[in-house]
């Protein structure tokens, strides 16, 4: 998969000692903090090909100012959050960190991040709203900048929706009706399948119906993960699976594969890296799908959840706090920068301004048949509705892989197993030592 796709985290590794606060005071880079004369940063990453835009920064920008930058490849996901956790715990940790907006939360509540809303408090502008969000918690700091993103999207066989004679769905009902649909022209045949085997995918459609799993007020923080908007999708999802209206067999499997190639699932609730996954899982099928906005609760409504991405911070640990916030804006925010994050990274960038320019010109190759994949998906990426993430986002999504799984395959009740996913997450945090209200 795409590095873009998210990925579950570890959160106590580095045990956690906040107690009673919700997020601890993070260092920020002030006047102490003030580079002069050539400054030497380490940034760690795991996005491929960073060493190419590192260098174009060291030759340009980078020695114009006199601060050099040293990447160095990490593994991704859990293993980089363990790593700098304990990092930050020996205070021997880096400059700069690529970051999951999922795992900002646990950053943040550990220390191991700076505010660099001085520094980079300007470049709100470069981003949607939901995406700068994402960096800030809902608070006045800045602990990243946002780099790529992972907007939800509906992809379908344009051919065989043509062939079945259906139209594509602008709203969960109608997504309803067109799965159904389907099962009586080709009861062979599913319109996608309920996958219990990557939690993200559950995640951006709960925060596209409005769920906030976690808030703070105050020392306290709030879990909602089986609020009234998720236990709509829940419910939603969990009947189509019992009625047998869609599959429900994990993706990313020789079977998913399969069914995507041969057109025994004809649709896929994904994220703009899709195409990406398509050309390895569905080769033969390659200019016979298109794209299209994620159906909405409401006719009335366009907004869309997020599947994926990632940010650049700063750590507290760092001795050059404002010269590592003037690169993560300019690896972020700048168009050479972006354009080769893009050609070497795969990216689909954050910040607006770059979705529809440079690489983002052309559609994918596998989208070679949709001229204007890029520039519906920078309008999508707008939609994106705000997210809320905690500490422990690693014992929900394990929570949801687990009760979930079971759910689908027995066909039993989701909203039972969301319940167990919020009872687990709570009782985790309360163990950690935070101060939880429900």
């Amino acid at each position: 998969m795409p590095h873009t796709k998210r990925r579950r985290l570890v959160t106590t590794v580095v045990a956690v000692s906040l107690g009673a606060t919700a997020l601890a005071a993070c260092g920020s880079s002030d006047d102490s903090k003030a580079d002069s004369g050539p400054v030497n940063l380490t940034f760690w990453s795991w996005a491929p090909g960073m060493d190419k835009v590192v260098d174009l920064w060291n030759k340009g920008q980078g020695k114009k100012d006199q601060i050099t930058v040293t990447f160095k490849k990490q593994a991704s996901g859990d293993s980089l959050v363990t790593k700098i956790l304990t990092a930050h715990k020996a205070k021997s940790g880096p400059d700069l960190v690529q970051a999951e907006y999922q795992a900002l939360p646990t950053l943040v509540s550990n220390g191991a991040v700076a505010d660099i809303s001085k520094e980079v408090g300007d470049a709100r502008s470069d981003f949607a709203d939901g995406v700068w969000q994402q960096v800030t918690l809902g608070t006045d700091a800045v602990y990243a900048v946002p780099q790529d993103i992972g907007p939800m999207m509906f992809y379908y066989r344009a051919d065989l929706f043509k062939k079945y004679g259906l139209t594509v769905p602008t709203t969960w009902d109608e997504f309803a009706g067109t799965a159904r649909a389907l099962k009586k022209k080709a009861p062979d045949v599913d319109l996608t399948t309920f996958s219990a085997n990557d939690s993200g995918l559950f995640a951006g459609l709960a925060q596209q119906a409005g769920a906030k799993w976690w808030t703070t007020s105050g020392d306290k923080w709030k879990v909602a993960i089986d609020d009234a908007a998720t236990q709509k999708v829940a419910r939603f999802w969990g009947g189509l699976v019992k009625e047998g209206a869609v599959d429900n067999q994990p993706m990313y499997t020789p079977a998913w594969n399969k069914a995507l190639d041969t057109g025994k699932q004809i649709a896929w609730v994904s994220a703009v890296w899709a195409p990406g996954t398509l050309t390895t899982a569905a080769p033969d099928t390659k200019g016979k799908w298109a794209m299209a906005p994620l159906p909405q609760w409401s006719a009335s409504e366009n907004v869309t959840g997020s599947w994926g991405g990632s940010s650049t911070a700063v750590t507290t640990d760092s001795k050059h706090q404002a010269a590592a916030a003037k690169f993560a804006a300019w690896l972020n925010t700048d168009g050479d920068a972006l354009n080769a994050l893009a050609k070497e990274s795969g990216i689909y960038p954050a910040a607006t301004n770059a979705q529809t320019s440079g690489a983002f010109t052309s559609p994918p190759e596998y989208f070679s048949n949709q001229a204007d994949f890029y520039t519906e998906a920078a309008k999508i990426a707008k939609t994106t509705a705000p997210s809320a993430w905690g500490p422990n986002v690693n014992v929900a999504y394990t929570s949801f892989n687990d009760a979930f799984g079971a759910a689908a395959k027995n066909k039993s009740d989701f909203v039972t197993a969301l319940k167990t996913m919020q009872d687990a997450t709570v009782a985790d945090m309360k163990k950690q030592g935070f101060e939880v209200s429900q």
